[in-house]
């Protein structure tokens, strides 16, 4: 992942990649949202209670149930909830977290980073970046999780009408400093994916090319991608869990209380709930997003 270029080239380069990535998955990463929001159902319904409880069984499945049921009761459109400060996450988030990975990266090894970088300075230059991005971009990821959420099987609804009225409703009704509600666990959420994504995708580019028969291709992007996503999903899921529903629900007192809450009432298998789609999410979306990069990085820088 190298590269001489300005870090401007670099940040418009990885902010469009990021962007691209996030239009073609966001109907997964809505699916996700919707099933980290979900709760325990309650006890069994007598004969004559069951008709009026069916409710519950709405948003019970996997990934595919949920999309499916999304698109059925709210239109194919509902899918795309989020999609406007996604965008806007993005090109923040995306473009800083890749921009300066370079840099730090160069820093932490005391100069140039080329050759062989160690992983502990792979993982120390994703993890500073993953936390400078997500301070500046977290507002956009409160506003994304909540238009997201406010579905019609959702208890809170809050009824934005598009991103910019989420805003400055956030604003008004809250305080401005609600905007960066859930910052302790979505910093840790995207600190931790950002090291597993951009330090593994590096390592196993660096891998992959060593071995006989792998070339700088498409292919070994691909690999490297996907390699990226799965480590991301299986460390990052339990913050993401909690960042989901801290951002969803405002009546988390912190982050502590949420972690604890969703341990009581859901059980530790609620910390990996939307795992499947998760993976599904963040592993197509690595893949698009680093095939994306590199092939604009050819072109361009």
């Amino acid at each position: 992942m190298a590269t001489a270029s300005s870090f401007g080239a670099v940040f418009f380069s990885s902010a469009f990649a990021a962007c691209f990535a996030e239009v073609c998955t966001i109907p997964l990463d809505t699916a996700k949202v919707r099933l980290q929001l979900q709760r325990k159902a309650p006890p069994p319904l007598p004969p004559v209670a069951a008709v009026a409880g069916a409710g519950w069984a709405a948003g019970a499945g996997g990934m595919l149930a949920t999309i499916l049921s999304i698109a059925r009761e709210e239109g194919v459109a509902a899918l795309w909830k989020g999609i406007v400060p996604g965008l806007h996450r993005q090109f923040l988030y995306g473009g800083l977290r890749i921009g300066l990975y370079e840099p730090v990266k160069a820093f932490f090894v005391g100069g140039t980073a080329v050759g062989d970088v160690s992983l502990l300075s792979k993982i120390l230059a994703a993890l500073t970046t993953g936390v400078i991005a997500i301070v500046v971009a977290s507002p956009t990821d409160l506003v994304k999780v909540r238009l997201q959420a406010d579905g019609k099987a959702n208890a809170v609804k809050r009824n934005y009408s598009g991103a910019l009225n989420a805003y400055a409703t956030i604003i008004r009704q809250e305080g401005i400093g609600a905007l960066w509600t859930g910052l302790g666990p979505n910093v840790a959420r995207n600190a931790i994916i950002n090291a597993a994504e951009l330090a593994s995708y590096d390592q196993f580019k660096q891998m992959f090319l060593k071995l006989p028969g792998f070339t700088d291709n498409v292919f070994t992007h691909l690999l490297a991608g996907l390699g990226a996503g799965f480590f991301a999903v299986c460390i990052g899921s339990p913050v993401d869990v909690v960042k989901s529903r801290m951002m969803g629900d405002s009546t988390y007192r912190s982050t502590l209380d949420c972690f604890a809450k969703t341990l009581k009432n859901d059980g530790p298998g609620a910390f990996y709930k939307g795992f499947i789609a998760n993976f599904c999410r963040i592993g197509s979306w690595n893949v698009i997003m680093f095939l994306t990069l590199e092939q604009v990085r050819r072109l361009f820088l």
